[in-house]
């Protein structure tokens, strides 16, 4: 009894013994208790701070689309996740303000004549669409392929445009219409839908801000003189920035200012079926660093089509146009038609017209009463005699041309044209210093440039 007790006694002991050296193991098990951490240990009991902090986990909004269509109302944000599309005309009412995030893609459906697309910013709206060299802008087709994080597609060229219409922005500076008017409609909107009314008195005007925007295979035609172009300006004020624009395959012009004072810096012009860079209604802005390429199978015009003020009201302002080149690439395009009274200038531009088959720099005259006075009354050709029209700085291959206006099936003022001809000739400076202007450089971001098309 004596033996069995001690024995019980003993493995008693010897059990406890265990008990304590477990009990003191497991409370000096060691390791990271944090169950956030990349090396977590779920048989850790006591911290020893070797804990790994896991990546946190970043989602990746889905990719979708979106459409838009009718008047925007309220301000809205556009961003790079959604390819959006233009369903007829999208407009930026007066007080709202659409901003466009660096990368996103717009599509503009097919529709012709008043059902095309277009995006449309009314007079008191703002277009903030600031990209980057690295995430631009792009205003497409729907046709074109091109998706998320893409520079270009691969199924439209340079010569595939009337694909959707184009942006326009209407603001509310200086403009010099028809009749004494100070107000006008965009070409391509019919006046009674109101968000086309454009011009005012308030050149400071601020209709946003518009930076590495690319638009491309645009240009849709209304009716006859009647065309909505790549991008429109109606009177817009000199409180908007525009910067860093290319126009890629457009039906009709490339940029086209309706009055307005806005400065626009870097912008390339590439194939577009009318004119280049358009500027009517006395527009009084500067343009500075630009290229308008021209090439065959588009239809292409002039690289510049300036005219002066139509009425007069806000006749005064002068327009300027710097640092820039002009050319083609083929046998169609002129350098430029200065007509209408146009009065600015001209400084450090280059043309390259030697192959193309009109290549005359052209000025317009009219005459008094060409049966009777053939005295030159005002118009381009007067300004450029008078110093109201100036070019300095001119580097060229082409002519310097002067044209009746009249356009006479039997011309009357022979000898007064042809002496213009010669006068005409000698303000225009033909071996000047040109443009020193790298577009493409500038343009490396862009359609053309991606699809190995500047040269």
């Amino acid at each position: 009894m004596k033996r069995a007790n001690l024995t019980i006694k003993t493995l008693m002991m010897a059990g406890l013994s265990l008990a304590v050296v477990g009990g003191m193991t497991s409370c000096k098990k060691e390791g990271c208790t944090d169950s956030t951490a990349t090396n977590y240990d779920e048989k850790a009991k006591k911290d020893d701070g070797s804990c790994i902090a896991s990546t946190p986990v970043v989602s990746t909004p889905t990719q979708g689309a979106e459409t838009k269509t009718g008047k925007i109302s309220a301000d809205e944000t556009w961003n790079a996740d959604n390819i959006y599309t233009l369903n007829g005309k999208v407009v930026v009412e007066d007080g709202v303000t659409l901003t466009i995030e660096a990368g996103t893609i717009i599509k503009g459906a097919e529709g012709q004549e008043s059902a095309a697309s277009a995006l449309v910013v009314a007079q008191g709206g703002k277009l903030m669409a600031e990209g980057t060299a690295e995430n631009p802008i792009i205003f497409t087709s729907t046709l074109d392929d091109i998706t998320y994080d893409q520079k270009v597609g691969t199924n439209l060229k340079k010569t595939n445009n009337e694909l959707w219409g184009g942006i326009v922005i209407c603001g509310k500076a200086k403009v010099s219409t028809e009749n004494g008017d100070i107000e006008g409609n965009i070409e391509g909107i019919n006046p009674s839908d109101g968000f086309g009314k454009y011009g005012g008195a308030n050149d400071a005007d601020n209709s946003g801000s518009l930076a590495y925007v690319s638009i491309r295979h645009g240009g849709i035609s209304i009716g006859e003189g009647n065309e909505l172009n790549a991008l429109t300006l109606g009177g817009v004020g000199n409180g908007t920035k525009i910067s860093n624009i290319e126009v890629y395959a457009t039906l009709d012009d490339g940029i086209e200012c309706f009055g307005g004072s806005v400065d626009i810096t870097d912008a390339l012009v590439f194939y577009q079926g009318d004119d280049g860079l358009d500027l009517d209604q006395n527009y009084s802005g500067t343009i500075s660093g630009f290229a308008v390429i021209h090439g065959d199978g588009i239809g292409t015009d002039e690289g510049l089509e300036v005219d002066g003020p139509e009425g007069s009201t806000h006749s005064a302002g002068k327009f300027t146009i710097t640092n820039g080149i002009c050319k083609s690439e083929g046998t169609e395009g002129t350098p430029g038609d200065f007509k209408s009274g146009a009065q600015g200038n001209v400084t450090n531009v280059t043309f390259m017209y030697s192959s193309a088959s009109k290549k005359a720099i052209k000025f317009r005259t009219k005459f008094v009463d060409p049966g009777t006075d053939c005295t030159h009354k005002g118009d381009a050709y007067k300004n450029l005699i008078d110093g109201m029209l100036v070019f300095a700085g001119v580097k060229t291959d082409a002519d310097a041309s002067v044209y009746d206006g009249d356009k006479p099936d039997t011309p009357v003022c022979v000898t007064e044209l042809d002496a213009a001809q010669l006068s005409g000739k000698g303000k225009v400076t033909i071996n000047g210093a040109g443009s020193s202007y790298d577009y493409k450089t500038k343009f490396s971001w862009g359609a053309a440039a991606n699809n190995g098309e500047l040269n």
